[in-house]
C-alpha cells in the first residue's frame, strides 16, 4: 500500500478527513493514478499510521478519509544520530538513503578539516534535497517518524551538538569493538564518521575530551560511504533492532 507522510498538529481520528497536496499530491493522481475508494497509507511522523481511503480530489490534492489508526512498529528503540563529515560528490545522497532504512533518528553533516567538499551557498538547497531523500526513503522502508537532516556545520558546532547523548567515534586507526562498547541499550546515541581521509588526530582528540569513545569496524579500512552504513547495522543488531 503507498505511504506518505503529512504533518499533523493532533493526532487524527477514525472518520476525520485529510487532504494531502504538493508533490505528494501530484505523485498520488498522476503517477500513481489512484482513484476514489482506494486505500493508501499516511503516517504522522510522530509514530502513528492511518489506513485512509480517497473520498475525492481538489485540483492536484487528495481528499482522504481516516478508517483506522495504530502505532507504527518500524522505529527503533534507540535514537541515533549520525554525524557525517562531509563526503564529496553524491556519496552523501546514498549515505541518507540507507541510514535511513537502517533507522537512523537525525543526520547531521560535519565539514571537518580533511572534508574535500565544502557547502558554500548552495548549503541550503543541498539539505533540501537531502531531507528530500530521506523522505523518501522513510516511506519506502515503512518509518514511523520523518528522520531530519541538518544543515551542514562545522565541526566545532558538531563537537558543541555532541554533548546530550553518547558518541561513538568510527576510528579507521583502531578501537573498542561495538560489542564492548553497547553492554547496555541506550535510549539515545551519537555515531561520528569521518569523510574521505578518515578523522584528522587534531579532531580525535577534541572528541574524545568530549565523551567519545573508539570504536573499530574491524581491520579493514572502509570507505566513508561504506563505514556509517556497517555501524548503524552492527549497532541496530545489537541493542535488539535487527531481530
Amino acid at each position: 500500500m503507498p505511504r506518505f507522510f503529512q504533518h499533523m498538529d493532533r493526532p487524527a481520528e477514525v472518520a476525520d478527513i485529510l487532504r494531502i497536496g504538493g508533490q505528494d499530491g501530484v505523485h498520488i493522481r498522476r503517477s500513481l493514478r489512484m482513484q476514489i475508494g482506494e486505500e493508501l497509507t499516511v503516517c504522522d511522523g510522530q509514530g502513528h499510521d492511518y489506513v485512509t481511503v480517497i473520498e475525492g480530489f481538489d485540483g492536484d490534492d487528495v481528499l482522504l478519509s481516516v478508517t483506522s489508526r495504530t502505532c507504527t512498529v518500524s522505529e527503533p528503540t534507540v535514537n541515533v544520530t549520525l554525524y557525517q563529515g562531509l563526503p564529496k560528490g553524491d556519496k552523501m545522497e546514498w549515505i541518507i538513503q540507507k541510514a535511513v532504512e537502517l533507522g537512523v533518528t537525525r543526520i547531521v553533516p560535519v565539514v571537518t578539516s580533511r572534508s574535500i567538499a565544502k557547502p558554500g551557498e548552495k548549503a541550503a538547497r543541498k539539505t533540501e534535497r537531502w531531507q528530500k531523500i530521506a523522505a523518501e526513503a522513510a516511506g519506502q522502508c515503512g518509518r514511523g517518524i520523518l528522520p531530519e537532516v541538518t544543515m551542514p556545520i562545522a565541526f566545532r558546532d558538531a563537537v558543541a551538538d555532541m554533548t546530550a547523548s553518547p558518541l561513538l567515534i568510527c576510528y579507521e586507526a583502531g578501537g573498542a569493538p561495538f560489542s564492548e562498547l553497547l553492554k547496555s541499550t541506550p535510549e539515545s546515541i551519537g555515531l561520528f564518521v569521518g569523510p574521505e581521509g578518515g578523522i584528522a588526530p587534531a579532531e580525535v582528540e577534541a572528541l574524545t575530551a568530549g565523551g567519545g569513545r573508539l570504536a573499530t569496524l574491524g581491520k579493514r579500512i572502509l570507505r566513508c560511504e561504506t563505514a556509517p552504513i556497517a555501524a548503524l547495522a552492527l549497532l541496530m543488531g545489537l541493542t535488539g533492532n535487527m531481530d
